[in-house]
């Protein structure tokens, strides 16, 4: 059963104002294309070709100027509403007729991943497997933590910890198995009265379903939702294409290597 994906492209993006009281915050350039452009990138070189793109009521419309039904591309994009952020495990519930029981792989819109060998690693996962991916960070009270015991096995993610027990960040990209639907149904509010993509983990931790991969320091990864990431994000763009004379997140570039389309207009 092929893996669907899903783009999580809602907020206010209130780091970023007053440039996002009129544009959604993935519309904002990432050095030379769109930062949406990066998540989808992402989905594409997992050869994921059903994408679901969910945004706010205000900005669905761009999006969907932007792609429309992605057949330019080779594959399918649908689009549907999250009318509050209510949180990232919401996007389950949002798009459960879309994910109709397959395996899904969930990317924040703001999340930046690239490297020379970061697609090796993300195409070895299976439709079976849950997968979160890990990167250490200088700040990990601004993430989900996750703590590994010492015979590295997961156990448990907190989410914001004010004494993190790590400094494994859980990033923006998730891989989970057909049940996905049925253990979002589980969740309940937390304090910020959200649906936390942090309890979906920990059910899957519990359960001893959730692998991890530890992404080494020559995988670059962002969140590139305030001023100086989403400046950060654009200059390690521009220095990783300089150096390695290949563009990064080039949509029209992976669909011709997928086999997908016959040419590059």
């Amino acid at each position: 059963m092929n893996r669907k994906g899903i783009v999580l492209a809602g907020g206010l993006g209130t780091r970023l104002f007053p440039i996002t009281k009129q544009i959604s915050k993935q519309l904002l350039p990432v050095f030379d294309k769109p930062m949406i452009y990066y998540p989808i990138s992402i989905l594409m070189q997992c050869k994921i070709r059903n994408i679901l793109i969910i945004s706010t009521p205000k900005d669905i419309r761009n999006f969907k100027n932007l792609f429309g039904n992605g057949k330019k591309l080779g594959i399918k994009i649908k689009y549907k509403i999250q009318i509050k952020p209510n949180g990232i495990a919401e996007a389950f519930l949002i798009g459960k007729k879309f994910i109709n029981n397959c395996p899904v792989a969930l990317i924040l819109g703001d999340n930046i991943f690239f490297g020379n060998n970061f697609t090796k690693k993300i195409k070895k996962i299976k439709p079976r497997d849950n997968v979160i991916l890990l990167h250490k960070t200088k700040n990990p009270k601004r993430f989900g933590v996750a703590t590994i015991n010492k015979k590295n096995i997961l156990t448990e993610i907190e989410e914001k910890p004010k004494e993190p027990k790590s400094n494994l960040a859980v990033t923006g990209l998730y891989f989970y198995d057909k049940n996905v639907c049925k253990f979002s149904k589980l969740l309940r509010p937390s304090k910020r009265k959200e649906l936390e993509i942090t309890d979906l983990n920990n059910i899957y931790i519990k359960n001893k379903k959730m692998k991890t991969i530890i992404l080494p320091k020559n995988i670059f990864w962002k969140d590139a939702g305030t001023f100086d990431s989403l400046l950060e994000c654009s200059n390690a763009v521009k220095k990783f294409q300089d150096k390695n004379r290949k563009i990064v997140a080039s949509l029209e570039d992976i669909s011709y290597k997928n086999k997908w389309i016959k040419k590059i207009v």
